[in-house]
Order: structure tokens, then sequence, then C-alpha cells
């Protein structure tokens, strides 16, 4: 990693993009539906996420398909965590996504971030310094709908999180499959 590591437990940012959204004519953007695939790959994503470490807090984009996306996907847990809509993560940059991060409470160690593109790519981009195998090249070539990736760092609170202190450890792209028939 190009800075040194930080002091303070182990922290984990869990980003997800929402789920594949449809574009029906005479919706707004923020009220934008999942599309099909969408339905199909939020519980996917769930259940990846369940295989790993699951979040002490969710933060979620107030749009309709990043809500839908946490519905979907926090139904595949046995105990989903509390959640927060907070409505600056709708069409956030970098600047913005880390303001929300940064008030995070220092008792939370895992965090999960539900929003949109491309703010949720360059974030990650941000502030990995590093990744774990070809995770930060698979990042920068495509961060598709319903993509995680997980940053872990130590630091004493959410607000030390920085641009290049966290190393990406993972980044999956979870598909559900159609029904047949």
């Amino acid at each position: 990693m190009n800075r040194p590591a930080g002091t303070g437990p182990l922290r984990r940012l869990v980003v997800l993009r929402h789920a594949k959204s449809a574009r029906p004519e005479g919706v707004e953007d923020h009220g934008r539906p999942l599309a099909p695939r969408g339905l199909r790959d939020a519980p996917a994503a769930g259940r990846a996420l369940a295989a790993g470490t699951l979040p002490d807090l969710a933060l979620c984009s107030t749009a309709v398909r990043a809500r839908r996306t946490w519905e979907l996907a926090s139904a595949e847990w046995a105990t989903p965590p509390p959640v927060r809509y907070e409505p600056r993560l709708y069409a956030a940059g970098v600047r913005q996504l880390l303001e929300v991060v940064r008030e995070v409470p220092a008792d939370v160690r895992t965090l999960l971030l539900v929003g949109h593109n491309p703010g949720l790519e360059e974030l990650v981009q941000a502030l990995a310094a590093d990744g774990l195998d070809d995770t930060l090249d698979r990042v920068r070539a495509k961060f598709p709908t319903a993509a995680i990736a997980v940053l872990a760092w130590h630091g004493t609170g959410w607000p030390d999180l920085a641009p290049g202190v966290a190393l990406l450890t993972s980044f999956t792209v979870p598909r559900g499959t159609r029904k047949k028939g």
C-alpha cells in the first residue's frame, strides 16, 4: 500500500451498487424500479454478502432501485442490520460519499453502502491503495450493477477513512438465475 497502515481496529467498508434498474417511460430517475434481472441479482448479492462478513449498519440511497436492492439483499440474512436511508447518497460523488461515511459512529466496524455509479466506483478507486489479486484492475475495468467491493483498513473511527488508506480485499458481481419455464 502507498500509505502507512493506520492504527485502530480493522474496519470494512462494503460497497454495493444497486441491482439493474428499469427505465419506464414517465418515471423520473429517483423513482426507477428494478428490472427483472435486478430482481434476480439483488437476492444473489444478499447471499454473497451473507457468505462473507455482514455489516453492523447499512446506509442506503433513497432512490427506489437502491432501496429495493437493499430490501431483497437483506431478506437473505437471518438478522439484517439496521439501515439508514440517506438522501445524500443519491447522485453523490466521492467527496459527498466520504462526508456521509465519516459521520458513522465508531462502534460500527463493518459498514454497507448501497448506492450508485459513478460515485461508488470512484470511491472504491480513491480509497484503495492496493487490491488483492486482480480486484483493483477489475474495478477499474467495470463496476456493474449489483457489484460488491469490500475495502479493509485500520482506524479509530470513520473520520480516519481517507483516499489511499484501504486495501480492496474482494470484488464480486453476483448474478441470480432465471427461472425455467
